[in-house]
């Protein structure tokens, strides 16, 4: 793993190496980064005095022409470093948002303890793993699956006011927590964001899928985008990381930090 950008004097020795320079002793260069490191590098903003507000980023992969995933799933286009800071993001977030559907498809479980972040969550007030919050308009979820029955912390349900009640009932019956979110049976964005801080969670990560992340900008709530570029080629008609409704204007989002390993590129986009 090595950085690229923001440069540093260890970026700027490693130009001047490539660049037939004598090479200068690279500690963080090509190697693999410890976890603490890669905490570090992805640590979430400081809240600001008084009521922080919540952050919310969304963590996705993408080949090089542009499918989040390859047959169904994004593994294939993944990577062992682009696990670790998928990993890492989840131990630092309070809860993970993701759409039902991506629930289905990539057979989610709960989210498990790690050892090496567990005086970190204790010192910032944190539960010992991220809550996995889903959001569902049809409730239409296998409630005997582990992401409810056994869950460190209970699962969470976004859906909208006109949920079927016996799904809600179901859902509740199996030990999750149901959230409202939105008028009829659909969810609001905004109304998402604020239902999860009304919880104490401020520190919030999105998984997709790309419906929901595309949901997610629309509404402008999305403040920070953690985007693997995967050296691959995929073809076929894979979605993009980001689907649902287009955007009037076009957001522009800021280059913060460029990673990268084994020709994978690791970078965080933020809200200007």
């Amino acid at each position: 793993m090595r950085r690229l950008f923001p440069v540093t004097e260890e970026t700027a020795a490693q130009a001047r190496a490539d660049g037939g320079a004598p090479a200068a002793p690279q500690a963080a260069a090509d190697r693999e980064w410890g976890l603490a490191e890669l905490a570090a590098a992805y640590a979430y903003p400081d809240p600001a005095p008084g009521a922080p507000r919540p952050w919310l980023r969304a963590n996705m992969v993408s080949s090089l022409d542009g499918a989040a995933q390859h047959e169904g799933h994004s593994k294939p286009i993944s990577s062992a470093a682009d696990m670790r800071i998928f990993g890492t993001l989840r131990a630092l977030a309070d809860v993970v948002l993701v759409g039902a559907e991506t629930v289905r498809q990539e057979g989610y479980r709960p989210a498990r303890v790690r050892a090496e972040f567990a005086g970190a969550r204790a010192a910032a007030g944190q539960a010992p793993v991220p809550a996995i919050a889903i959001v569902s308009a049809s409730l239409d979820l296998d409630f005997t699956l582990p992401l409810f029955t056994s869950p460190l912390v209970p699962t969470l349900i976004l859906t909208g006011a006109a949920a079927a009640p016996d799904r809600v009932a179901a859902a509740e019956k199996a030990g999750a927590r149901v959230l409202v979110a939105g008028e009829g049976t659909g969810v609001e964005p905004a109304r998402a964001v604020e239902a999860l801080a009304g919880l104490g969670h401020t520190r919030l990560l999105t998984e997709g899928g790309p419906r929901l992340l595309g949901q997610l900008i629309a509404a402008e709530v999305l403040d920070e985008l953690c985007l693997t570029v995967s050296p691959t080629l995929t073809a076929g008609g894979a979605q993009r990381i980001a689907g649902g409704p287009s955007v009037a204007v076009p957001h522009r989002f800021e280059l913060a930090s460029l990673l990268e390993e084994d020709g994978f590129l690791f970078g965080r986009y933020r809200r200007p």
